[in-house]
């Protein structure tokens, strides 16, 4: 047994995320944030500033070892026409900082770049801004310049943060509900015990329950949730389901070189570890596939969480 957030594997060198403080329970925070689209102009004030740009300097490997980099960059000219060529461009208004990261390739590296970019994003939550998960590929945009991304790393997305707007514009609006970005699988979909054909029921996973609310509410590219979690004794086996035809659509293959769904397990992870060890629950990561009986040919093994 390992105290959480440590991790346990026989294949990766690994080393736990740097420990983030935050002011409140994160039961509240995670709740708390949404995808803000509409900022108020004002530059961020100096604190801030320093307290976020410590953070992104402060996380450099993921639970699965990868190494990455992240930087506050304030707004600049060329974020428009990056974020443009992304399709996202004309639902972000008024933001007046970025964090960005670059990451080295490698097997875990975008499962290790969701968590660690979702922690701070979780952070900018605590200190009341409003942010914004933008995935794709930056490689080649100016926000990749202003981290001075190398040959061997990819900028697989960014969040943008400021200051809430008093009145959000209409397009935001309508984009809520017309995309349904507030719903949420149900649980007898995402959560599961001992195999893909048991529902996992609530009283089954008592002291786990807040964990796996916490990761229900996880965003996830298109809020597609692609995470699938099987309980088998004391662990929780984390599974990508892929979207059917994601990765082949136009929109996609035009914009999107980073495997999303991916990143998305990795803000999952955070969720479920952030909760976990606020409860004082016992595990820790593990890549040690269970060999359990997949469902399809669109589900696949990420992760566990080992006690």
């Amino acid at each position: 047994m390992c105290k959480s957030g440590k991790v346990m594997t026989e294949n990766l060198k690994t080393e736990p995320a740097a420990v983030i403080k935050f002011s409140k329970s994160v039961l509240e925070i995670i709740p708390q944030r949404y995808s803000c689209r509409t900022y108020r102009a004002d530059p961020l004030e100096e604190n801030i500033r320093e307290l976020i740009g410590g953070m992104a300097d402060s996380q450099r490997i993921g639970p699965l070892g990868s190494r990455s980099r992240f930087k506050l960059v304030t707004a600049s000219e060329g974020d428009p026409q990056a974020l443009k060529s992304l399709g996202t461009y004309g639902f972000i208004k008024g933001a007046t900082g970025y964090i960005v990261g670059a990451i080295k390739k490698g097997s875990h590296n975008l499962e290790d770049f969701g968590y660690l970019l979702e922690m701070m994003v979780l952070y900018a939550t605590d200190l009341g801004l409003g942010t914004c998960w933008l995935g794709g590929t930056f490689t080649k945009s100016s926000f990749a310049r202003r981290i001075d991304s190398k040959a061997d790393e990819l900028v697989p997305g960014v969040i943008s943060l400021g200051y809430i707007a008093e009145k959000p514009r209409r397009i935001e609006s309508l984009l809520k509900r017309g995309k349904n970005t507030d719903r949420r699988l149900p649980w007898e979909e995402l959560f599961f015990e001992d195999n893909f054909d048991r529902i996992l029921l609530p009283e089954r996973s008592r002291e786990f329950l807040p964990v796996l609310n916490m990761v229900r509410l996880a965003p996830s590219a298109s809020n597609r949730q692609p995470w699938r979690v099987v309980k088998r004794g004391n662990s929780y086996h984390f599974y990508i389901r892929r979207t059917p035809g994601y990765r082949e659509s136009p929109l996609v293959r035009l914009t999107t070189v980073a495997d999303l769904q991916r990143i998305d397990i990795g803000i999952a992870m955070s969720h479920f570890e952030l909760t976990a060890r606020e409860l004082e629950l016992d595990g820790g990561w593990q890549v040690s596939d269970p060999k359990i009986d997949l469902p399809d040919e669109y589900t696949e093994y990420s992760v566990s969480w080992i006690e």
